[in-house]
């Protein structure tokens, strides 16, 4: 009784603040920094008129924060019983649920009309793709039913590098945007595991199969280090690749040789704080990354 009355509420009005809120804006802010690497190291992108190149990568961007607006719109229940999502808007009520869908529809539709006249329909596919993929694959299909879900789903989370060299090339068939898509696909599960060792009680109530829940802590615990050791080799790939040089090298030795550490700490320890510290660097991690990539590769 008490959520319905929570998610159908119209005491509250919503601001601006509210309506960007459905668009996830610290997941944007990452599909932004990654999808403008992988445009900016295509070899066409400084062929590419800058305003068009603006308006392609912000459509990307819209896209990103419409399908985080379908998933808000779709788990609303589920984030009324859970601690960590209860003061989202359409649990609050702050927006309702059919806005809430029409917003994500019409943000979706404009995001890829957008970028396929700014850039080209290759790039708008790619992100039609990546948008179906999070909503309908992750959101509704695998979420729900397995412990995998963050494992699999994670390849919408690694699309916005490839969509942004598609922004520049007009196609995909270059392997470099898709390591990148590769490095984003392993770095999901232990950087979002790290949060969810601490957040059980909130799946258990919302029944949601993550994997800390359903296998348990220390399972999660070796596969969160598996995922940081593939990950070197992954991303040291481009350099024997010869497609970056000493700066990218050196940084993803470096990068990835902490990151193995701080899963160790994590599988050792029972310490609530050292995966939240994990979490913390798994994302400096990520974007420290992707801007050595960018800067070894494309200035």
């Amino acid at each position: 009784m008490g959520t319905e009355t929570a998610l159908n509420s119209h005491s509250n009005i919503a601001t601006l603040k509210d309506v960007f809120s459905l668009l996830k804006p610290r997941v944007m802010s990452l599909v932004l920094f990654t999808g403008f690497v992988g445009f900016w190291i295509a070899p066409a992108a400084s062929q590419m008129h800058p305003l068009l190149a603006l308006v392609a990568l912000l459509a990307l961007v819209l896209g990103a924060g419409a399908s985080g607006a379908f998933n808000m719109w779709y788990e609303r229940h589920l984030d009324a019983v859970m601690h960590r999502t209860r003061t989202r808007v359409l649990p609050t009520g702050k927006i309702m649920a059919d806005d809430a869908l029409a917003f994500s529809i019409l943000s979706g539709a404009l995001a890829i009309g957008f970028i396929g006249l700014a850039a080209n329909w290759a790039a708008a596919f790619w992100l039609a793709f990546a948008m179906f993929f999070y909503a309908v694959i992750y959101t509704i299909i695998l979420k729900p039913r397995t412990e995998q879900n963050i494992v699999i789903g994670g390849a919408a989370g690694a699309f916005p590098p490839v969509v942004g060299w598609a922004i520049a090339m007009g196609d995909v068939a270059h392997p470099l945007p898709w390591i990148l898509f590769a490095i984003i696909f392993f770095w999901t599960p232990p950087h979002f595991w790290a949060l969810a060792l601490n957040s059980n009680e909130d799946y258990k109530r919302a029944n949601i199969p993550m994997m800390p829940l359903v296998k348990g802590a220390t399972h999660t615990k070796w596969q969160m280090f598996f995922y940081t050791l593939v990950l070197l080799p992954l991303c040291l790939s481009p350099y024997f690749m010869g497609y970056t040089g000493l700066i990218y090298a050196s940084a993803a030795a470096v990068l990835n040789v902490i990151f193995i550490i701080t899963a160790w700490r994590v599988l050792k320890s029972d310490a609530a704080k050292d995966a939240r510290l994990m979490f913390g660097y798994s994302v400096f991690y990520l974007f420290a990354l992707f801007l050595a990539f960018m800067f070894d590769t494309g200035l």
